[in-house]
């Protein structure tokens, strides 16, 4: 299996401009710029797409894991803060934080705790980053 994406850029760092897309239409020339992705200009960046991508797959890999244990999820909300800084090699993501809040009749809550921890460690995202992952996980 093979997922596929490009991107585009024109010009310089500071001044150039760039547009990413999927080969799935998800995303089709979606505009980014410096001060998309180094400052407070409204837009997407690499490392937002990052945390979006993050987030999906742990969402799913919860399911997945709280269905092995015998629960059907109702709900799983995840938001990843990926801590993005300038290090002495250069701009660096050093960590992913997941916050999730999932809402399971029913669930034992070690047992809830047991499967988020599995599935923090079995999304492929999370493989891929290699960085410090950290997590959040609430019953509600």
């Amino acid at each position: 299996m093979e997922r596929r994406a490009n991107a585009e850029w024109n010009g310089g760092l500071r001044d150039g401009k760039g547009v990413v897309s999927t080969a799935s239409g998800a995303l089709k020339s979606v505009p980014y710029n410096f001060v998309m992705r180094f400052g407070d200009a409204p837009g997407t960046n690499p490392e937002e797409l990052v945390a979006a991508a993050h987030a999906g797959c742990f969402s799913m890999a919860l399911s997945g894991e709280l269905e092995k244990a015998g629960y059907h999820p109702e709900s799983i909300r995840t938001k990843v803060t990926l801590k993005f800084e300038k290090t002495d090699v250069g701009w660096t993501v050093l960590a992913s934080h997941l916050d999730v809040v999932a809402k399971v009749p029913g669930a034992d809550p070690a047992k809830f705790q047991e499967a988020a921890a599995k599935a923090e460690k079995g999304c492929p995202i999370s493989r891929l980053l290699k960085t410090e992952i950290s997590m959040t996980a609430k019953l509600e």
